[in-house]
């Protein structure tokens, strides 16, 4: 039976092939003894292991406001986040002292100091403006893939919507950056150096970088997500809970900060 594939996106056509392709394991086997062995309900549980990873990846709208439009679950779970990390910041932040600080705000200290020497080691003290930003970015990233999964939410970062908009504004401040050490004349030189005619290459890195940014850190969500289901599909005792473990702490924190970490290192490039 064909299926019509027009309008379909990258997730949904992925899926829909893991559904024509698993249940191709389980085909019936004849044995030579022509005893048949019938194993046909594992092809029913395969599309029901394809319509769970589609139900949990396809981000729905939630409700509609007149002027923006429709408003996806990414986008709450997003602002869920915010309000929650702004109401944990003001809690954390209202007793500061200049004198015998209390062990929070050592912490918080000790936190922004490392915070701050990093990114600082990569663009340099020059760009020590742009650091809040790259902070704002990792604490949201790191709250995204790994304490709304525990609360039971959608990481928003599954979305690709997210992940494109999160790589669009890394991209204008990469280019900021640039403009604003070497100014618009320098910026626009830099396309044709060393040679002319590496001048359309030298573009289309304006768009490379973001995209790379994005799909790299929407894959590897994905990718971790579909290799978690799976193993419960297949190994359902033992065997996922150490995985789980890493795909939802460890893999979520590695992926915020390489995402920070090439943004860094893109505006140093830029700035040079």
């Amino acid at each position: 039976m064909k299926t019509d594939i027009r309008g379909f996106n990258g997730e949904q056509l992925f899926f829909l092939y893991l559904n024509r392709a698993l249940p191709t394991l389980h085909r019936p086997q004849k044995k030579n003894s022509g005893i048949h062995i019938d194993i046909s309900k594992g092809g029913s549980n395969t599309e029901n292991l394809t319509e769970t990873l589609m139900e949990e990846l396809n981000c729905e709208t939630l409700f509609t406001l007149p002027v923006v439009g429709g408003i996806s679950e990414s986008v709450v779970v997003t602002w869920i986040i915010m309000a929650v990390l702004v109401i944990v910041s003001v809690i954390l932040t209202r007793k500061l002292r200049v004198e015998n600080p209390g062990k929070v705000q050592l912490v918080l200290e000790a936190g922004i100091s490392w915070a701050q020497d990093f990114f600082e080691g990569i663009i340099g003290k020059e760009g020590r403006r742009y650091t809040p930003y790259l902070i704002t970015v990792l604490i949201y990233l790191a709250a995204s893939n790994t304490i709304a999964p525990l609360f039971g939410f959608k990481p928003p970062t599954k979305d690709l919507n997210v992940t494109a908009a999160l790589a669009v504004m890394s991209m204008c401040l990469i280019e900021f950056s640039g403009i604003r050490k070497n100014g618009i004349v320098h910026w626009v030189k830099h396309f044709a150096q060393p040679v002319p005619v590496v001048a359309p290459i030298t573009v289309l890195e304006i768009v490379i970088r973001p995209l790379s940014l994005c799909m790299r850190l929407f894959g590897n969500m994905l990718a971790g997500f579909v290799v978690l289901e799976l193993l419960k599909f297949f190994v359902p005792l033992i065997v996922p809970i150490p995985v789980s473990f890493y795909f939802d702490i460890f893999d979520g924190l590695l992926q915020a900060y390489v995402f920070v970490f090439l943004t860094a290192l893109f505006m140093t490039e830029e700035m040079e």
